[in-house]
């Protein structure tokens, strides 16, 4: 295995790019593998092969559309109505079952033909939205199966488990690509580039997140000089 070569699941939204960039930060040589899963807006896949090529970092994208065939929800099913907030007691059904489970999965056989070990994806705990597949618990479980399903030695990293959004943009801002992410990454869960649509529920977590990093920024730069700008 190559530990110097990095696979990241790469969608082209906020928290994948800002783990791309990450993983060029951490490792010599970064491949990123976008999904096709029938999802309803297919630009972030485009927006995805921009943003890599820009990267310079190997780029491919696989059809696993059989996913958005194997239960209902809003981000594939173009007759539903999107939850624009969790309900109670329940899974906003944005929720695509079995959805990062799948993509690690496939992630980590096409790393083994590629002798990658090392895996990064953006799932967070923090701001998880109620997605029982974005939990430290379950990537954990995750890695001892596919380690043991391969006999391999992959490692998962999740740059973005413990952080919040805002913390996030304060990431992509360190690693230097702020105004990128928020330019040319798709978040939107109505498909729209940049800040989005601005009231899904991906759009309201990212604009909330951006606006509490720029007032900390903001304060942070006013004590440093001196004084507090408005």
């Amino acid at each position: 295995m190559n530990k110097e070569t990095a696979l990241v699941v790469f969608s082209g939204g906020q928290d994948s790019t800002t783990c791309l960039f990450w993983a060029k930060r951490h490792f010599k040589e970064v491949y990123a593998l976008s999904f096709l899963y029938g999802q309803k807006h297919e630009k972030e896949v485009e927006l995805a092969r921009e943003i890599a090529r820009e990267a310079e970092v190997h780029f491919d994208a696989m059809d696993v559309s059989f996913i958005g065939r194997l239960g209902h929800n809003s981000l594939t099913d173009t007759t539903m109505a999107m939850d624009e907030e969790k309900p109670a007691g329940s899974y906003p059904n944005t929720f695509v079952p079995g959805r990062n489970l799948f993509f690690l999965s496939i992630a980590a056989v096409y790393a083994r033909e590629r002798g990658i070990q090392h895996l990064v994806t953006g799932v967070s705990q923090t701001d998880f939205s109620g997605y029982p597949d974005c939990r430290d618990s379950f990537i954990k479980s995750l890695n001892v199966t596919l380690n043991l399903a391969m006999d391999e030695q992959f490692v998962i990293h999740t740059p973005l488990m413990w952080i919040d959004k805002a913390e996030t943009w304060a990431l992509a801002d360190q690693l230097g690509v702020l105004e990128l992410v928020r330019t040319k990454t798709l978040t939107c869960y109505n498909g729209i580039p940049g800040d989005g649509c601005g009231h899904c529920p991906a759009c309201k977590l990212r604009r909330e997140g951006l606006e509490r990093y720029l007032e900390i920024k903001n304060e942070e730069l006013g004590m440093k000089n001196g004084l507090r700008i408005p």
